[in-house]
């Protein structure tokens, strides 16, 4: 019985110093530096037409501008 304990603090020990080591890890990394940033880029939108790089932006425009998003067109093919 009293083996089996020994074991078991031995390992919880390991445990332990495996987590503290993570732990330190992560803070010396910059893991925690930035936490609003994710946050805050979830709400963005992707295919927002005022971007200008963002190639979903074009074709919506086009399609927009040739009449093809008009409610009576969709599903037509040309």
């Amino acid at each position: 019985m009293t083996s089996i304990l020994v074991f078991l603090l031995a390992l919880t020990a390991i445990f332990i110093l495996l987590l503290g080591a993570g732990i330190f890890w992560a803070i010396r990394s910059g893991q925690f530096d930035d936490m609003e940033g994710p946050a805050q880029r979830i709400l963005m939108d992707d295919d927002d037409p005022l971007i200008p790089h963002n190639p979903l932006s074009r074709d919506k425009k086009s399609r927009t501008m040739q009449g093809d998003a008009q409610p009576e067109n969709i599903g037509k093919s040309k």
